[in-house]
Parts: structure tokens; sequence; C-alpha cells
């Protein structure tokens, strides 16, 4: 027996709709904070709808709604957070301040909202010391995080669970990111929109802005030269940084050598390295190679394990655990990421 087709309805297909990305906007808000990851979600959708696609829906929202004025002075218009369902918005992100502290005296409400909100978004992310409101949330309670370099010590002692990450520019764990300073908010946007759309409307976006796209989260965010050197505001050590700087390969490069190098006694050098440099010297010292290992595998030709032995790690294993711990990433993944012409 002949069998009767179905007769299916005629029902047109919904189209996807725009990735609803909610900007969350305080007093005193850092306003490049806020506007480079904006401009991101922009320029990715300006590509995407010129191939025929849906982007985002780019919104700024405040607690009370209304005038906002930022940290520079400007306003910035704002709808209050309560007309937004969280389960609605994909993509919820915190920008910070340069005048955080004050802004956590004040942020209870908001605070409130980001904890309650979060379990119904997709992901929220911050920018910069918007890592702050997060953790006053406990969304990253046990979890690794990224900030200002600035802000690193503050955080950790403000909020003593949370895993510091002083190198990264941005840290993603599960669905909550976390980027360094200011404009490490549009190499974390650019990531995000890498991972919903694609490395080429990522691509595209990064050009529009006229920035690299190829700034992932394992490049270090602020030297450790740079570093010892602003820690150490009388400049005891800077010759002997320099020193270390020259002479990673040296065989002995530990406390007593690099006491002798800085004419002193080791235990009274380790102690005042440590209080000038807020680093201990073996903990400078691998900073240093990681440092120089990074700009090798990133401009030169040499195989990895010459670059583990012209950095004083001795082979490629002791270079590869140095990698993963601080990084993430192993170097020769490290250098498929961003070697140039990669």
């Amino acid at each position: 027996m002949t069998k009767t087709p179905e007769i299916l309805p005629n029902v047109t297909p919904k189209r996807p709709r725009a990735r609803r990305v909610l900007f969350v906007a305080f007093p005193e808000v850092g306003l490049l904070d806020l506007s480079g990851a904006q401009t991101v979600f922009w320029a990715a959708t300006k590509a995407m709808e010129a191939r025929g696609l849906k982007g985002y829906e780019r919104l700024n929202a405040s607690v009370e709604g209304g005038l906002v004025r930022s940290a520079e002075g400007l306003e910035l218009n704002t709808a209050p957070l309560s007309t937004f369902r969280p389960s609605s918005v994909d993509t919820l992100i915190v920008p910070g301040s340069p005048h955080i502290e004050r802004v956590l005296d004040h942020a209870v409400p908001l605070v409130k909202w980001l904890r309650r909100a979060s379990r119904a978004t997709r992901r929220t992310a911050s920018v910069c010391s918007g890592a702050f409101l997060l953790a006053a949330a406990g969304l990253l309670d046990d979890k690794r995080a990224a900030t200002h370099w600035a802000m690193c010590d503050m955080l950790g002692q403000r909020f003593p669970s949370v895993q510091v990450d002083r190198d990264a520019i941005f840290v993603q764990q599960g669905a909550v990111w976390t980027s360094a300073g200011v404009t490490a908010g549009i190499d974390l946007a650019l990531a995000l929109v890498e991972a919903d759309c694609g490395h080429e409307v990522a691509m595209e976006a990064a050009r529009e802005l006229v920035v690299f796209l190829k700034r992932p989260g394992g490049q270090s965010q602020y030297s450790g030269m740079l570093q010892a050197q602003a820690e150490d505001a009388t400049a005891t050590f800077d010759e002997l940084n320099l020193w270390i700087a020259g002479h990673l390969d040296h065989p002995r490069l530990g406390v007593e050598l690099l006491a002798e190098q800085a004419r002193m006694s080791p235990r009274n050098f380790a102690r005042v390295y440590k209080q000038k440099t807020g680093r201990t010297p073996a903990k400078a010292v691998e900073v240093f190679r990681l440092e120089a290992a990074r700009r090798l595998l990133e401009d030169s030709t040499r195989n990895v394990d010459q670059v583990a032995r012209l950095c004083g790690f001795g082979d490629e294993e002791r270079m590869r655990v140095t990698f993963q711990r601080h990084l993430g990433v192993a170097p020769r993944d490290y250098r498929r990421r961003f070697a140039k012409g990669g």
C-alpha cells in the first residue's frame, strides 16, 4: 500500500538573533576599558553583517540607569540593569576604574547583581580592574585571573582566594574571562569574537581597528626588567639586573654569584633584593630567562633546544615546565602563535 506523504507546515526558519553584549557602567568607570572592547564588537558586527549574518547587540547599563560619568569626565547614557533578564545576555563585560578602591566602597548593589546575573549569562568578562568587581562577587574564587600589572598585589591582598596571574594579557577560566590593563580589553574582546565567529572575522575586526590580532593571553603584559626597575625606586639593582640579562647562560647564576656581583653577603643580598624588587633572586632570573626565550622564539629561527641552552634553562624540558607554569603554553606552541610571519 502506498503511504500518503506527510504534509509539513510551511514554517519560515527563524534567523539567529544578534548576540547581546552588556557593558556594565558605574561612576568613575574607565572610558577606554569600556569603549575599547565595545569597538571590537562593533567592528565584528560590521564584518558579520557584510556576510549576511547577525553580529552583536551592544548595550550600556548601570545599576540605576541614566547618565554615568566616567573617570575621564565623559558621560555615558545607560539603561537600568533591572530592565535586562540575565538569561537574555550572551556576554557580560565589566570594565575597571583607576579608582577601583573607591568604586568598591559603593558597589554592593552592583556586586549583588553580578553574582546573580553571571549564573544565567553564557560568559562574564572583566577589563583591567573590573576583576575586583568579579572577585567581590565571588566569581574568581580559586580561579586564575588577570588585572592591570600595577594592581596585582592589591587584588591578591584584598581577595586571597584569587590566583593572580601577573603576566597574562587575558585569562579564561571556564565561562569567566579577565584581562590586564586598559587596552588589553581589546585583546580580550578579539579573543571572544574569534571564539564566537572564527579567525577570519576576528582578523577583519583587528584590521578595522588597526591593531594586532595575535596577542593572545600567553603574552606578558609587562616586562620583568621594567617591573624590577619600577619596584626598585632607588635603582639599587639596575646594574645587576642588566648583568643578569647578559649572562643568562651562566651555569652558576645563583644567589652566591649574584651577591658577589652586587658586593654583598648572600644572606643580605637575598633579603634586600626581594625587598627592593618584589622578587627573590631566583624568581628574577627565571623571569629574565623566560623573557629572553620568548623573544628568541618570536624573532629568531634557532630551534627550541638551542633557545633553551642560550637562555640558561639547560634543556627543552626545563624550559617547557617554566613556560607552562607562567604562560600556560609549551615553547613550541608559543612559537607557532607568536613567531613573526607565523
